[in-house]
């Protein structure tokens, strides 16, 4: 496992799957924020989102690929 060394603002985070889970805002600790932006509609809109580090598959070039499918990581982050 990767981890969040070498994540920096701006990466694309996608599931194994390739598709697109979100964008980094920053790493704080050991998880990914995501950007608001990328934090969806209803009353999860507006709030930043978060991916545990050890979801971390590898990173690619300016991606960060986890290791669970993007439906699957979604359910996984936590709000804040």
């Amino acid at each position: 496992m990767s981890g969040v060394t070498g994540i920096k603002e701006h990466m694309e985070v996608i599931g194994a799957d390739g598709v697109h889970v979100g964008t980094v805002d920053k790493v704080e600790g050991n998880r990914i924020k995501l950007t608001k932006k990328d934090s969806g509609e209803g009353h999860h809109k507006g709030h930043h989102h978060f991916i545990e580090g050890g979801l971390v598959a590898e990173i690619e070039g300016d991606k960060v690929r986890l290791s669970a499918n993007a439906a699957v990581a979604v359910t996984m982050e936590e709000e804040k």
